[in-house]
C-alpha cells in the first residue's frame, strides 16, 4: 500500500510539474491578432539568364520597381512590380560595379544600397545601375566592415550597417565618415545591445532603428538618441531559438513598412513573422501550403503594403498582400 500511495504521489507531482512548465511555456508564446496576410504569386527559376537566380540574398521595393540581389550569379537584377524581368547589371568581381556575395537591398529616394559579404564594402547605386560611391572596406577599425549584411538609411542620409563578423551596427555619413557604432568588445554577445552576427538593420520613422540579430535569434530596437529601447525573440530574448510565434531560427532581414510594423525573416523556421516596434506579435505567413518558402532570408514592403520575399533556396521571390488588399 505503501509502494502504491508514493507512485501515485509522483505521478501527481509529475503531472503538476508538466502542467508548471507548460504554462511556464505558453508565457512566452505570444498569440497574434493579425492582420492576415495572403500568397499571390511568385517570379524566378534557379538558373543563370535573365529573370533566373541562383540563391537570392536581397531585395528591396519601391512604387514600380524591384531589385534583387542575385548573389551567386553576381548582379542585381530588375523587375517591374508583376515580376517582368527589366533589366541587370553587375558581375561577379570587386572592383566598382562588380559584387561579391551582395546581400540586404535598400533603395532610400533614388539611390541603392549594396552591401558585399565578400568585398567588406557599401556600394551605392542610381536606379538606373549607375555606381555612384564604395563606402568602407576590410577592417575592423571605424568605417570598415567584415563582411556587412545590411544597411538602413535615416532621413538626413546618414547611413547604418549591420557589420556581421565585427558583431557591431555602425553609423556612417552618406560618404562614408564614421560617426558611432553600437557594441564595441568585435565579439559576439547576448546582452542588450550587444550583438551575434548581425545581419541587417531598418531605420523607424521616430528616428530609431531595428536590428535583426542574426545568431543571437531576436531583434533589438534602439531609440533616436541610439539608446537600447527592447528586445524580442524566445524567452527574455536570451538567443533561445524555437518555431513558436514570436521566436526564431537565425534572424536574417529586416524591414519596416509605411505604417510602422517590423518585418522579420525567420530563415530556418521558414517565414516571415509581423511586429509592431514595440515587439508585439502580430501574424506570420509562409510556413505551409502555397507561397511556402524554403528559407526566407530578405524581404521589402512596398508602398502599398505588398510584401516581397525572398526564397534562399527556391531560387524565386514572392509576393505576399494583406487581406484588405
Amino acid at each position: 500500500m505503501v509502494v502504491r500511495r508514493i507512485g501515485k504521489i509522483a505521478v501527481v507531482a509529475l503531472a503538476a510539474m508538466l502542467v508548471l512548465v507548460g504554462a511556464g511555456a505558453l508565457a512566452f508564446i505570444p498569440f497574434g491578432d493579425g492582420p492576415e496576410y495572403r500568397f499571390r504569386r511568385v517570379f524566378g527559376t534557379s538558373g543563370e539568364g535573365p529573370g533566373q537566380f541562383d540563391d537570392p540574398t536581397g531585395v528591396a521595393v519601391t512604387a514600380e520597381r524591384v531589385f534583387v540581389a542575385d548573389s551567386r550569379n553576381g548582379r542585381i537584377q530588375v523587375f517591374d512590380r508583376q515580376g517582368t524581368f527589366l533589366r541587370a547589371f553587375g558581375e561577379r568581381g570587386d572592383e566598382p560595379g562588380q559584387f561579391g556575395r551582395p546581400m540586404n537591398l535598400t533603395v532610400d529616394g533614388d539611390k541603392l544600397y549594396v552591401p558585399e559579404y565578400f568585398n567588406d564594402r557599401v556600394q551605392v547605386f542610381s536606379l538606373d545601375g549607375e555606381p555612384l560611391t564604395v563606402l568602407g572596406g576590410a577592417g575592423t577599425g571605424e568605417g570598415q566592415f567584415n563582411a556587412p549584411g545590411g544597411v538602413g538609411v535615416f532621413p538626413g542620409g546618414d547611413l547604418l550597417v549591420a557589420d556581421f563578423y565585427n558583431h557591431r551596427v555602425q553609423r556612417l555619413t552618406p560618404d562614408g565618415e564614421f560617426v558611432r557604432k553600437w557594441d564595441t568588445t568585435g565579439e559576439a554577445g547576448v546582452a542588450a545591445g550587444a550583438f551575434s552576427y548581425p545581419t541587417d538593420v531598418a531605420t523607424l520613422d521616430d528616428g530609431g532603428f531595428v536590428v535583426a540579430d542574426g545568431y543571437n535569434d531576436r531583434v533589438q530596437a534602439f531609440g533616436a538618441e541610439g539608446e537600447f529601447r527592447v528586445k524580442w525573440g524566445g524567452p527574455f530574448a536570451m538567443n533561445i531559438h524555437g518555431p513558436f510565434n514570436g521566436w526564431f531560427a537565425t534572424v536574417t532581414g529586416i524591414a519596416t513598412s509605411p505604417d510602422g510594423r517590423v518585418f522579420v525573416a525567420d530563415f530556418y523556421n521558414d517565414r516571415v513573422q509581423v511586429f509592431r516596434s514595440d515587439g508585439t506579435f502580430l501574424t506570420d505567413f509562409g510556413e505551409t501550403g502555397d507561397g511556402e518558402f524554403n528559407h526566407a532570408i530578405a524581404l521589402d514592403i512596398a508602398p502599398d503594403g505588398t510584401v516581397y520575399v525572398a526564397d534562399f533556396l527556391n531560387d524565386r521571390i514572392q509576393i505576399w498582400q494583406p487581406e484588405a488588399l
